[in-house]
């Protein structure tokens, strides 16, 4: 199934997202965690892609996993940083033939080992590129508070109306914090007439290990809420992770009752965290 059907079968998606592991050897421990989740009855699951596509064989194989044997519509992370069209073409066909038909395009991290791609040298290039080739429901990334590389959040907007114009029919954003900054992207977006659904992409940040690598990553900013969440339990870690479930909660669910098309949750591979999200979620499910 294309997922830009469930915008239109449902009020509000809820999605998971996983990572490939650093270690072949965990692969089976993810699928237990994926058995776990999909309990939860997610709409849908991504899978990303490695930096540089350094992971690119087993973002097909989970992805496949989830579309085969739990049944799951999964959707693949798949970067052009240093891609070649036959690269692509043959990522393309490994998951068309493992039967998943849904492809998330991105840019992908710059790499100094990896020159940008000068067949796609950004994500609406590639978006293009799956669109022409048919088969295939394509997906995109935005920014809530604007791409890191952007001037302004208006000239990340304008960049993302060329995504959606070379075929991205849903879009996923980036983690924030602060619902503001998700609600004044999407008034941008919708007056900039791109129309598509775009789901809401909440991390729940459960440990300090989150703080100290995530959290300074994702250049999200950090309300005062958040910030006071943190100082008052970063020493306790069973504090921590209540704390920081309770706030991803709340976020959740002002998102939902506010009209979000779909929340996207970046899980980081752990069902405990996915499970007692959903469970304060569901009812608005």
């Amino acid at each position: 199934m294309f997922i830009s059907r469930l915008y239109q079968q449902k009020d509000c998606v809820f999605s998971l997202e996983v990572f490939p592991p650093k270690q072949a050897a965990s692969l089976e421990k993810l699928y237990g965690s994926l058995a776990q989740m999909a309990q939860l009855h997610p709409d849908f699951i991504s899978v990303t892609y490695g930096a540089g596509g350094s992971a690119q064989g087993a973002t097909c194989e989970i992805a496949g996993h989830i579309q085969n044997q739990l049944g799951i519509p999964a959707l693949a992370h798949l970067t052009c940083v240093g891609a070649t069209p036959a690269g692509i073409g043959a990522v393309l066909d490994r998951l068309h033939g493992a039967g998943v038909h849904n492809v998330l395009a991105l840019r992908g991290d710059a790499n100094p080992d990896l020159p940008f791609s000068t067949d796609y040298p950004h994500a609406s290039h590639l978006a293009d590129a799956i669109t022409r080739r048919g088969g295939f429901c394509v997906a995109g990334a935005c920014y809530p508070e604007g791409h890191p590389e952007a001037p302004t959040l208006a000239a990340d907007v304008e960049n993302l109306k060329y995504k959606v114009d070379a075929g991205a029919d849903v879009l996923v954003t980036q983690l924030f914090f602060d619902n503001v900054h998700y609600y004044r992207f999407l008034n941008l977006a919708r007056k900039k007439g791109i129309t598509v659904p775009v789901s809401a992409g909440v991390m729940p940040i459960v440990n300090r290990r989150q703080i100290e690598r995530t959290v300074a990553l994702s250049s999200a900013s950090l309300p005062h809420a958040f910030t006071r969440m943190i100082s008052r339990w970063q020493n306790d870690e069973q504090g921590l992770f209540e704390a920081g479930i309770e706030y991803a909660v709340g976020q959740l669910r002002d998102l939902i009752e506010s009209g979000a098309d779909g929340v996207h949750l970046y899980a980081m591979n752990n069902p405990t965290v996915a499970a007692r999200v959903y469970e304060g979620i569901r009812d608005l499910l």
